[in-house]
């Protein structure tokens, strides 16, 4: 079997990659594949948009069918539960802006009557991967624009109790997942804390190094994830 794995930009890919232990170029429609023995690692773009068109093409296609994808990289954590240089595996994957603000605050897209907000990836395989990575368990929201301030992560907070942290394409490489009835996961490493914009406070290059050593000892987890583990609930 094969995993496909989604990250937003190169430096991602090269993170997950080298902890495979290094790769291969395949060049497929509307994408370059990096072949890592089970794993095709793509760098597919940043936001949801790009994510899911990136994630579709390759699935489509595949000269063999995968058997899971994963949406991988750093992002943003929520202060205390995910510190920097922490890891988080989603127990959700939620668009966290996809609706329509009203005078009486935000609207999800279900409220509106149109599709879903979230996908729950698969709850065995969510905590062997995060029992092996050494990750904590719960909520990603996909945004479209990056939270900057206070009052933003608070509003998100505040819709999203629980959540652990946010990023830009989860959601899109989990809906090009559904499509092709194929699961989804989502791991992130903590770069920086969700709240006001503070490019000094980031952690980018200990962020990658987390999703590499992630990578590295998830693998076996991810590889394994057969046709009867999707069923273990």
């Amino acid at each position: 079997m094969r995993v496909l794995v989604v990250t937003a930009v190169p430096a991602e890919r090269d993170a997950v990659t080298r902890a495979l232990g290094g790769s291969s170029v395949i060049t497929a429609p509307g994408a370059e594949l990096h072949r890592a023995g089970a794993f095709d690692v793509l760098a597919g773009g940043v936001g949801p948009a790009a994510a899911a068109a990136a994630a579709a093409f390759a699935l489509a296609s595949a000269p063999e069918p995968y058997a899971l994808v994963v949406s991988a990289g750093i992002g943003g954590g929520f202060a205390p539960a995910a510190p920097l240089g922490s890891l988080v595996v989603a127990s959700e994957i939620v668009a966290a802006d996809l609706g329509a603000e009203t005078p009486d605050g935000f609207l999800p897209v279900t409220a509106l009557g149109f599709g879903r907000d979230r996908f729950a990836p698969p709850p065995a395989l969510v905590r062997e991967a995060a029992d092996t990575a050494g990750a904590a368990i719960g909520p990603v929201l996909t945004v479209s624009t990056v939270t900057g301030t206070a009052a933003r992560a608070a509003a998100l907070r505040a819709a999203h109790p629980g959540a652990l942290a946010e990023a830009m394409e989860g959601f899109g490489v989990a809906e090009a997942a559904e499509r092709a009835a194929v699961p989804a996961l989502e791991l992130r490493a903590v770069s920086n804390a969700v709240g006001p914009r503070d490019r000094d406070a980031w952690r980018i290059g200990d962020a990658l190094a987390a999703l590499g050593d992630a990578f590295g000892k998830t693998a076996p987890v991810l590889e394994g994830w057969t046709h009867h583990d999707r069923h273990r609930g």
